[in-house]
């Protein structure tokens, strides 16, 4: 699986560690009043969908930058590789 890194072009998935689903970038507010509630699900739930999903993935053989890539779990064509920083600080503004 080649995997378009943004500032490197194609690169091959095992130049890559797999993290899981890049929700994890939605950390909860520790100070919340449901902050225990929220931590478990984000420690503990996750969705294991058939189709298109977004993922981490960390360029440990390259970089080190992190990735937010979008795959169709079903053919594991990879539609779209972002870098994590920039998703998450368009996660930020957007609130």
């Amino acid at each position: 699986m080649l995997i378009p890194h943004p500032l490197l072009g194609l690169r091959d998935a095992s130049e890559f560690t797999y993290l899981g689903d890049a929700s994890l970038l939605d950390r909860p507010d520790w100070q919340a009043e449901d902050a225990a509630d929220a931590f478990h699900d984000y420690v503990y739930l996750r969705d294991n969908p058939a189709g298109l999903h977004r993922e981490l993935w960390y360029h440990e053989q390259g970089d080190r930058s992190w990735l937010v890539v979008t795959r169709n779990t079903v053919t594991h064509e990879v539609v779209r590789a972002e870098l994590a920083r920039d998703v998450a600080l368009a996660g930020r503004a957007a609130q």
